[in-house]
């Protein structure tokens, strides 16, 4: 998905573009994490674990986000954003107020579910948390064994639990998910059965490379990644 368009194109797409769905509810977690409930028409919508919706934050830029939770009964939908540097994303979303509206997009991309897996290892950081929580009911509903991996900055240590997330395993922004020998060592790797497990991998990229590249010698189960952000690179 692109992250940017050029002006004529956002003019000529422009009602197609228009604001869809309005905020109902905010919630700080952290003051990094903005958990936000939006209300549309979404009747239509596919919501698929995995799938990612396009976010219009101004008129030719463009940010993927993961909802988290749905409701289409009600028309309702939850987003979990992690507002984090100056960029033009982070900027709107930490400017977004109730009653505000905006343009997102219906969910598109690649499931990361295999719902016949019963061993389920997902790792990720601030930026996974939505995906994460999407998991959550199919998981217990599938009486999955599962583990979530996250490496999260100190102030957001506590968001997993005020999410509701189970079987979270912490670890602090220090460059583990980046070394190689570390992650080979990680005791995880001796209770799961490597042969038949899912993985899913997301956040940032170098680490989503770095873990692909140890299961890959590890294991000869399905691995899902999806790296969301990457130092330096706008609209990722």
């Amino acid at each position: 998905m692109i992250s940017s368009i050029p002006k004529w194109v956002s003019n000529l797409f422009g009602n197609t573009l228009r604001p869809n769905v309005k905020i109902v509810e905010i919630s700080y977690l952290s003051p990094q994490i903005k958990k936000i409930r939006f209300q549309g028409d979404i009747s239509k919508w596919s919501f698929q674990i995995g799938f990612a919706s396009v976010v219009r934050v101004s008129e030719t830029e463009f940010r993927n986000y993961t909802i988290a939770y749905h409701d289409k009964e009600n028309g309702i939908f939850d987003i979990v954003f992690h507002i984090h540097g100056s960029g033009i994303g982070s900027q709107l979303i930490n400017s977004l107020k109730t009653n505000d509206e905006l343009f997102i997009s219906p969910p598109r991309g690649k499931k990361f579910y295999e719902p016949s897996i019963k061993q389920q290892f997902i790792v990720g950081d601030e930026t996974s948390l939505g995906l994460a929580c999407s998991f959550l009911s199919f998981l217990r509903q599938g009486q999955h064994q599962f583990q979530f991996y996250f490496e999260l900055d100190e102030e957001n240590r506590n968001v997993p639990e005020l999410l509701g997330l189970e079987n979270c395993t912490i670890f602090f922004k220090n460059g583990s998910f980046r070394n190689k020998e570390w992650i080979s060592n990680l005791p995880i790797f001796q209770t799961l059965d490597l042969a038949t497990a899912s993985f899913v991998l997301s956040g940032n990229v170098k680490s989503v490379q770095t873990f692909r590249q140890i299961l890959k010698n590890k294991t000869a189960g399905k691995i899902f990644s999806q790296g969301y952000w990457l130092e330096g690179k706008k609209g990722l």
